[in-house]
């Protein structure tokens, strides 16, 4: 089967957008989990320095 032109065209442009959005979503997702990474060792830290001060 051949494809014209215009489908190969269109075809190729439906792809860039399909792996655009691929981009996009796996950026958000390391983002998402980056940032509450971020939290957690934040609140860890908190927490250690409570009970560092409750030993002395």
């Amino acid at each position: 089967m051949f494809l014209t032109p215009d489908q190969l065209a269109a075809r190729n442009k439906r792809s860039l957008w399909i792996a655009l959005g691929l981009a996009a979503f796996v950026v958000l997702i390391f983002s998402t989990t980056f940032l509450r990474m971020q939290r957690n060792l934040a609140e860890r830290t908190a927490q250690q320095q409570v009970v560092a001060e409750r030993a002395r």
